[in-house]
């Protein structure tokens, strides 16, 4: 009775090790094929001592005593990337640029990071930030995004409204990025890591995008 048990015992365990060989667990591919480093390794100022271009204005260099950059929390320095494009003929992207772009690659993912990469000769001499207020407070209020990627100095002087609603939504522009050609629209993931300077409201940063 026992050498019985014994043999049917052995034939189930030998069957699991049978199916087991002819189905291999799937092991996990990586969903990311390249990182692309927006990085400008240019420096900002000839006389700085930063090492690169490109740089994070916090909200606190929008409205003081609001997250520093060192002390924007670190899970709104990682969020899904979409890319904007800035057409020849326009100096912002609109309300209705963004509804287009959401007729083509659907809804700007919550708590994304959008960036405005421009097109062949858009109006890159232009001192405007290139979102309009009420498209920016759009995607504040609607998309929770968390912030706004620009290739050039990101001036916020002349709408001191949107340069409020960013720091109020905890917001943050990072400038003079380089590689957003190398961008897709949509699928990516972007890291965003400031330097850890304790009362810098704008401080040099390395960004870093892991592309889907």
């Amino acid at each position: 009775m026992r050498l019985s048990s014994f043999i049917v015992a052995y034939g189930v365990v030998l069957a699991f090790l049978l199916i087991a060989v002819r189905h291999p667990a799937a092991r996990p591919q990586n969903h990311y094929s390249q990182v692309v480093d927006l990085t400008d390794p240019t420096p900002a100022k000839a006389n700085s001592e930063t090492r690169s271009g490109t740089r994070i204005i916090s909200p606190a260099a929008l409205i003081p005593g609001t997250w520093g950059a060192a002390q924007i929390p670190a899970e709104r320095l990682i969020a899904p990337l979409v890319v904007m494009d800035l057409k020849a003929s326009s100096a912002q992207i609109s309300v209705d640029d963004i509804a287009n772009w959401e007729a083509q690659h659907g809804h700007v993912p919550q708590g994304a990071i959008v960036a405005v990469r421009r097109v062949g000769s858009a109006l890159s001499s232009s001192d405007e930030f290139p979102v309009t207020s009420d498209a920016g407070q759009f995607l504040m209020n609607a998309r929770c995004t968390r912030g706004f990627i620009v290739e050039t100095p990101a001036s916020l002087d002349s709408d001191h409204m949107l340069s409020h609603q960013i720091a109020l939504h905890g917001n943050y522009v990072v400038e003079g990025s380089a590689r957003l050609t190398a961008l897709p629209e949509t699928g990516s993931i972007i890291i965003v890591a400031p330097e850890k300077s304790r009362n810098a409201a704008e401080s040099p940063v390395r960004v870093l995008a892991m592309v889907g």
